[in-house]
């Protein structure tokens, strides 16, 4: 088998992580070709980039309104890439143990655009950006989404960092948004303000699921994602008594909350009460 069908059956047995990832190497490799050999001839900036990168005017992006979301799929240099899909396969692995693998799709391509919205809205408002041309490129909106929509959802997950030990998941995202913060004045703010829409993006669309005036991202990602199947009930029996409602209610309120904590936490986490309420509850 050549190294090329080893890719190929790499690409289509992967997940969506590993997916991503390959698309992403994938147009930065062949933007760098396309870099020589233009250069050999102009030397004018890359067509790939002209083309695809999200440009801060918006004149522009109506004529081009896919860069919105293609500049996600481009990177500036080396380092650049390497950095962004190294945080998207260790971040989007953990995501997929919580979310589905169209969701975190969801997630990276709503993240891009927002982020691409707040870069628009505040290079072209502030007046710090006046009179300065820039354009955006990099995965970092889309990859901040997922990250802080994770720890929006399971913020006391603990990852185990060398040399430093545990650390909870919200002090990482805690770091990464406040360094975004930090330089916002920078050389590269138009680039910070695009991770810090990813970013809100993925806390509004996870805290969505306890908030009702939040319904309008329902209906944005119903164009992504197949509409999400019903929770699966722990125990069923259509031939039980009926018991009073506020007793049968109590008992459902207490499930959901064991179910939650072992979504966030793991099974292991629950009390002996705990797991003799839930093992009470499936005999019924």
């Amino acid at each position: 088998m050549s190294i090329i069908d080893k890719i190929k059956s790499s690409y289509k047995s992967g997940t969506i992580v590993e997916k991503l990832i390959y698309v992403n190497l994938a147009i930065f490799i062949f933007t760098l070709f396309t870099s020589v050999f233009q250069d050999l001839y102009k030397g004018e900036m890359n067509f790939i980039v002209e083309w695809f990168s999200l440009d801060n005017s918006f004149s522009s992006l109506l004529s081009k309104p896919w860069t919105i979301i293609s500049y996600g799929f481009l990177h500036a240099d080396f380092l650049h890439i390497l950095l962004n899909l190294i945080t998207l396969y260790f971040i989007g692995n953990l995501f997929i143990e919580y979310f589905t693998q169209k969701k975190l799709l969801t997630f990276y391509v709503l993240g891009t655009l927002f982020g691409g919205i707040l870069f628009l809205l505040s290079m072209n408002y502030f007046p710090l950006f006046e009179g300065q041309s820039a354009v955006l490129v990099g995965a970092s909106a889309g990859i901040s989404a997922i990250f802080i929509g994770l720890t929006t959802y399971i913020p006391n997950y603990e990852l185990k960092l060398r040399f430093i030990g545990f650390v909870k998941l919200w002090h990482l995202a805690a770091i990464w948004v406040g360094l975004d913060v930090l330089a916002l004045s920078g050389g590269n703010a138009g680039g910070h303000f695009a991770h810090l829409g990813g970013a809100l993006f993925g806390f509004l669309y996870v805290n969505k699921a306890t908030n009702k005036d939040l319904k309008i991202w329902d209906k944005i990602t119903s164009l992504f994602t197949s509409k999400k199947k019903p929770f699966k009930t722990v125990y069923k029996s259509p031939k039980r008594a009926k018991k009073p409602v506020q007793n049968s209610s109590l008992n459902q309120q207490q499930i959901d909350g064991i179910l939650d904590k072992i979504s966030k936490s793991g099974y292991d986490t629950l009390t002996k009460a705990e797991k003799e309420f839930l093992f009470k509850q499936g005999r019924k």
